[in-house]
């Protein structure tokens, strides 16, 4: 999990995440990961929002309580690639979260930007498939990977095509809250 690449993927909405999950399971999909995945986006000044980038660290726990770790990455403009949102990436893995979180405070950098989730992550040939739960929203899946492999995990997932839209997190907000009426909520309490 490190080195540059073109970010290709989709996400949909999940009404039944445990029949996706038997889905996935159906299609031999391999699960990867299954715990706590903490973002904490970093900004100085406005500068990387002004060039529509992202400077995130996530934070891994597992649910079967192995060690924590980190993955440190760069993200830049968004852009569409037929019916994939599109992104370069560059993400390195990290052992001492804590420590880099440290670094990036002493670089100036700010927490701009939290989500929380519980998260199960699979993967399904040369596709990742993540099912999202958030303190307060919908359940998303994203996909990601090369068009074929996406296609192939998508069809795996037994939700209709349709439903998987090249859009980033806030679009999928924005619909849980006009559809619900209430603030959907990305974060968990201040840690």
């Amino acid at each position: 999990m490190s080195g540059a690449h073109d970010e290709l993927e989709v996400k949909a909405r999940v009404d039944d995440p445990a029949a996706v999950e038997r889905a996935l399971a159906a299609a031999h999909a391999e699960p990867v990961f299954r715990g706590e995945m903490i973002d904490r986006r970093f900004d100085r000044g406005g500068a990387l929002e002004g060039r529509d980038e992202v400077l995130r660290l996530r934070i891994y726990r597992p649910a079967d309580g192995g060690v924590p770790y980190g993955v440190l990455g760069w993200k830049g403009p968004v852009g569409r690639r037929g019916e994939y949102r599109h992104r370069e990436e560059w993400e390195t893995r990290v052992a001492d979260p804590e420590a880099a979180l440290g670094l990036l405070d002493r670089l100036g950098f700010a927490v701009v930007l939290r989500i929380d989730r519980t998260i199960a992550e699979y993967r399904l040939g040369a596709a990742t498939v993540r099912l999202e739960w958030y303190p307060a929203m919908d359940v998303l899946v994203e996909v990601e990977g090369a068009p074929e492999a996406i296609e192939r995990a998508v069809r795996a997932t037994g939700l209709p095509r349709a439903a998987f839209l090249p859009e980033s997190l806030p679009h999928f907000v924005a619909a849980y809250e006009r559809r619900t009426g209430r603030p959907a909520r990305l974060a968990a309490e201040a840690r």
